[in-house]
């Protein structure tokens, strides 16, 4: 049985700034126990990149502080978008890469996550390393073995770079008018320039960050005012990333929402008309049932992992696939890089579309998706659902109604005392119908 941690969650550590692990002098400490457990060797080095919100400047300062009692030179990127800081500790061949973000939450929240050397998210076991570490003193190394500070001037160009490769050679963008709303957050100084140097007239949205407006009314979470100016521009598309750039959301020339579950479609059959042999693309227990009976028409299998990208990962490698991702826009592309990347995931269907003459509305109009209902049941206390025969046996009847063409899913929170009921099929006003009555009859089980 898995080990609890006390302070990391599936993405890192994330709260509310000034609460429990998110103060300047936890986030001292925690440098300090990494440095002592990912740098080890002499000579170590851990990068540090961050988001645009007010707080990363306070827990930068705080994080090099921690890592250098520890010993460890630290290499400041300034702010650059999460998988621009997985690629650079690669580069680098640094011990670890740490990002200063809480991703799609607002400006008063914040957190810390890392990368391994090879620019994946921590295992497990290193995790628990770090947290055990947190409960011994800080203890300074001597003055002669302090750890160094320097500022990778560069980086946002070498980012740049490696995005423009992960696009085939001899495609470019050119005639394709796009709009780019960089959430004001990391990617705003990176994002534009990618689409403009392969050839592409941009239209930028969300890229004047002033510590409080990241993903405020914009990016991925919030792609109202981006719809909007796909048509007021006469665009040939639109693309919204979040506050760190690990996810992506696009939208057609008639303004209508591209969602992860249909960007994933895209890329994974543009790699099987290119070539690849793999079957096996992953997405979660949210994958809209429309998605794996699309992927199947061209004899795709989707595999589903739990929701989030540490699950997608880890089902990724245990299928031998190299495409996952998840319906909020966060997909994974293991041929191109080492984890989630909004600019990256979004040249690919860029590539596509150049690629087939298609456009994105009709590359995206093969999915047909399902009406899916999700009813929170709130329940007492937390209880196990697994062996409860009246509601295994309730959704048996719901399933058995569904047949092949709906779904059920109960996912019990693991922060609140809530049972996520989640059913999904072709019929929308059955499938209303049958997620009410397997809520009523959830709580009355577990009222009883």
């Amino acid at each position: 049985m898995t080990k609890q941690r006390r302070y990391f969650g599936t993405d890192g550590i994330r709260g509310k700034v000034g609460d429990g692990a998110i103060t300047p002098d936890f986030v001292l400490k925690l440098g300090w126990a990494v440095g002592r457990v990912l740098a080890k060797e002499k000579n170590s080095r851990v990068i540090i990149g961050k988001d645009t919100r007010i707080s990363g400047y306070m827990f930068e300062s705080a994080l090099q502080a921690g890592l250098s009692a520890a010993g460890v030179d630290i290499y400041l990127l300034g702010p650059m978008p999460t998988p621009a800081v997985a690629y650079l500790t690669r580069t680098f061949h640094a011990q670890a890469g740490i990002v200063i973000s809480a991703s799609h939450n607002p400006y008063h929240d914040n957190g810390i996550k890392f990368f391994s050397a090879e620019g994946t998210k921590l295992p497990d076991n290193i995790e628990h390393e770090i947290e055990a570490m947190l409960d011994q003193p800080l203890k300074t190394v001597d003055s002669t073995r302090l750890g160094k500070a320097h500022r990778i001037a560069d980086a946002p160009g070498r980012y740049i770079e490696f995005c423009k490769s992960t696009i085939p050679s001899g495609v470019d963008l050119d005639g394709l008018k796009i709009v780019v709303d960089c959430a004001n957050g990391a990617t705003y100084h990176v994002a534009p320039d990618v689409f403009r140097e392969l050839g592409a007239d941009v239209v930028v949205m969300g890229a004047e960050p002033d510590g409080f407006n990241i993903n405020q009314h914009c990016g991925s979470t919030e792609p109202r005012l981006l719809q909007q100016a796909v048509l007021e521009n006469k665009a040939d598309l639109g693309l919204a990333l979040d506050g760190d750039g690990d996810r992506i959301i696009m939208v057609d020339h008639r303004g209508e929402i591209v969602d992860g579950d249909e960007l994933l479609f895209i890329i994974a059959r543009a790699r099987q008309r290119n070539g690849d042999k793999s079957s096996n693309i992953v997405g979660t227990q949210m994958s809209n049932l429309g998605l794996e009976h699309a992927l199947a028409k061209f004899n795709l299998l989707l595999h589903r992992a739990q929701v989030g990208d540490r699950y997608v990962m880890e089902k990724l490698k245990q299928v031998g696939g190299l495409i996952g991702g998840e319906a909020s826009g966060h997909i994974i592309c293991l041929d191109k890089t080492s984890t989630g990347d909004g600019i990256v995931a979004a040249l690919q269907v860029l590539a596509e579309i150049r690629q087939t003459g298609d456009n994105l509305h009709a590359l995206r109009s093969v999915v047909t998706k399902y009406p899916q209902q999700l009813i929170n049941v709130k329940v007492s206390k937390m209880v196990d659902i697994a062996d409860n025969q009246d509601i295994a046996s309730a959704v048996a009847s719901v399933e058995k109604r569904l047949g092949d063409e709906g779904r059920v899913l109960l996912r019990p929170s693991g922060t609140e005392p809530v049972i996520r009921v989640m059913v999904e099929g072709r019929d929308a006003t059955l499938t209303k119908k049958l997620a009410q009555e397997l809520a009523d009859i959830i709580q009355a089980v577990l009222d009883a």
